[in-house]
């Protein structure tokens, strides 16, 4: 019964739209108080204990990193860059806004943070280009999940906090299917450009213009080299490389390139700081409420649950697949991560999966959540930019979630595109 009141409550206060933070809190309030057989303090603990983590750190400072480069005119030289490489080619505005999207993944580490920074300016520059809104709207959308699955990728890092794996190892191990993620979005925005006649810049690529557009950028550039280079190298912990990318980020905003005032200061780090303490009260209430699931033995009655469905390696992870991408709907993703992986990881592990090739599956498939409603972030940050309903906005973004599926899938049946880095680290 106080399964029954916890998941019972929770759904109820999310049906309210009570922000997914308080519902999780006040749900693990309510079945405390109706089990009595834990104190009220346990909550309370729950809050504290579960962000006092130094790798934890990391979160706030990429956080704030992301900020200073989506104002310090980072974003746009990226773009630059993408841009000098594809622009005339089929559909060029739009290869080159994902490609930006990969660029600025390997320096917030959030996707509606990659959304906001590469949307704000993409999205009027492809309906200046002939792009269709919607399109351009859901090219973002989609592209910006990116920014959870290259690394440095905040969930990676509450992930590893949880079920005590490498944090480096899993930011090495999105690489690859980061890469492959891009890829097929590229592939589709190629093929709908070709069908829609949308034809890039009439100027010809030249290696003057790519030299040029790199030289522009390259402080923006070497952003991620610094930061997971740092880490690879052993010169500092992923923590440490997230306040290199601040101070960084500062040097190269207010120094280098100039465009990040003194007088944005202030509002940059009070945007970082509401952000930040949006989602340590997630990571904090999520703890509390997984810590709940196991007092009550949930984990262990879902794992044999799978179980008696089938022994098959394969149908139980496309049956836990099938769970985050439902999950993923209606979760956010920090949420999800720290309330399921103490669930499913032992689940994967028993079934011979690598734990950081099983992150790497998680985090792609709770990256899918960020375009599908009702929650779909990314969807509600980019129709706040174009001003499309998302009703619309979700119908385009459709074929780049079967792209994503697709590609999940191939990340599944070849682990070897998440663990074949990790190893050379190790």
């Amino acid at each position: 019964m106080t399964t029954l009141v916890l998941f019972g409550s929770f759904a109820f206060f999310l049906l309210l739209s009570v922000p997914i933070g308080i519902a999780l809190g006040l749900a693990s309030l309510i079945a405390i108080v109706y089990s009595g057989t834990l104190p009220v303090e346990f909550l309370v603990q729950g809050l504290i204990t579960s962000i006092d983590s130094f790798p934890l750190m990391a979160v706030p400072f990429f956080i704030l990193a992301g900020e200073i480069m989506g104002k310090g005119g980072v974003s746009e030289r990226l773009f630059n860059v993408a841009n000098s490489l594809v622009g005339n080619k089929t559909g060029g505005f739009a290869i080159a806004t994902i490609i930006t999207c990969m660029f600025f993944a390997a320096i917030s580490g959030s996707g509606p943070a990659t959304v906001a920074a590469i949307g704000g300016i993409m999205i009027p520059a492809m309906v200046r280009q002939g792009y269709d809104r919607k399109f351009a709207t859901a090219t973002v959308a989609a592209a910006g999940s990116l920014g959870v699955i290259i690394p440095p990728s905040i969930p990676m890092v509450i992930y590893g906090v949880t079920g005590s794996t490498s944090i480096g190892n899993l930011f090495i191990a999105g690489i690859i299917p980061g890469l492959l993620v891009g890829g097929a979005l590229i592939l589709y925005a190629y093929l709908y450009s070709k069908k829609m006649g949308y034809r890039g810049l009439e100027k010809k690529t030249s290696i003057k213009g790519i030299g040029k557009a790199i030289w522009d950028a390259k402080w923006a550039l070497l952003i991620p080299v610094i930061i997971l280079g740092g880490i690879y190298g052993g010169v500092f912990t992923p923590t440490e490389a997230a306040v290199v990318a601040v101070i960084y980020g500062l040097f190269a905003g207010i120094v280098l390139y100039r465009e990040l005032k003194l007088t944005m200061l202030p509002k940059v780090f009070a945007d970082a700081a509401l952000t930040t303490a949006t989602v340590l009260i997630i990571v904090g209430t999520a703890t509390a409420f997984g810590r709940l699931l196991t007092v009550e033995q949930i984990p262990n009655q879902v794992a044999e649950g799978m179980m008696s469905v089938s022994q098959n390696p394969l149908i139980i992870i496309l049956m836990i697949t099938v769970l985050l991408l439902v999950v993923g709907c209606f979760m956010d993703t920090l949420a999800a991560i720290i309330i399921l992986t103490p669930i499913l990881l032992p689940i994967a592990v028993n079934l011979g999966y690598d734990p950081v090739h099983f992150g790497i599956i998680m985090i792609v498939n709770l990256a899918v959540g960020f375009i599908t409603p009702p929650l779909g972030v990314n969807l509600f940050v980019g129709a706040g930019i174009s001003g499309l309903s998302i009703e619309s906005l979700s119908k385009a973004v459709v074929p780049y979630f079967v792209a994503m599926i697709l590609t999940l899938l191939i990340i599944i049946f070849i682990p070897e595109l998440s663990t074949y880095l990790p190893q050379f680290r190790n």
